[in-house]
């Protein structure tokens, strides 16, 4: 028998997660995605304390201690159930949340399955940021170039403006993806190695190179559907 689907998605600003993450609950309905940034921004909407500290460490430009984010997911997955199939989008961010988040799986008897991380090349990535545009308070993102808000300038579900990342410019956005990549490398390799992990436990990886996500899609709904989607 088949057990539900329990992913990670990884890949650099602007490779298409969001997309390909809203793609597969189309597919398939019954499964959940939930994003790291997401949760610390509904956080930081509701003026929570983690959303507090979040907010600050936000414009400091800096990353939440791991710790406290794996307590805040540690409430997000535990709610979810053991028979939800879910992929986790934005965490682990190093190899420490990494382990953190092995134990936890390991707590709730629900092992990690499927790691999955986007190539997609660096110019079309920059492409994409250049052309973002986002709803702040709900975090949904628009591309000028093929998903447009239905009115210029504007979020679809409220009316809000939308805006720009004062980082989404070539210069800064070039800094960001040297960053992800110093931080993306470890994390990646362990991954990929997994030999310490109990046998039965590795979860499988994949690398999905495109530079477009109707190219990655296929590919990527090729691999999900060998496990549990309802």
């Amino acid at each position: 028998m088949l057990r539900p689907l329990r992913a990670l998605i990884i890949g650099s600003p602007g490779s298409g997660k969001g997309t390909l993450s809203a793609r597969l609950v189309q597919h398939a309905p019954a499964m959940r995605t939930l994003s790291a940034g997401d949760v610390l921004r509904a956080h930081i909407r509701n003026g929570t304390e983690i959303g507090r500290e979040a907010e600050g460490v936000v414009k400091r430009g800096g990353l939440m201690p791991d710790r406290v984010m794996m307590g805040v997911l540690s409430a997000e997955l535990e709610g979810m159930g053991a028979e939800t199939p879910w992929l986790l989008d934005g965490f682990p961010r190093t190899i420490g949340q990494a382990r953190l988040l092995d134990e936890k799986l390991a707590t709730l008897r629900q092992p990690l399955q499927l790691v999955i991380n986007l190539d997609v090349p660096e110019e079309v990535v920059l492409s994409r940021i250049l052309d973002r545009w986002l709803h702040p308070a709900s975090g949904r993102v628009y591309n000028m170039s093929f998903n447009p808000p239905k009115r210029a300038g504007f979020d679809d579900e409220t009316g809000e403006p939308l805006e720009q990342r004062p980082d989404d410019n070539a210069e800064a956005f070039a800094q960001r993806l040297k960053a992800f990549h110093r931080e993306m490398a470890p994390l990646l390799e362990y991954y990929r190695d997994q030999r310490d992990a109990p046998k039965g436990e590795r979860p499988a990886y994949v690398s999905l190179r495109g530079e477009e996500s109707d190219v990655i899609w296929p590919k990527m709904w090729d691999v999900v559907r060998q496990y549990r989607l309802q």
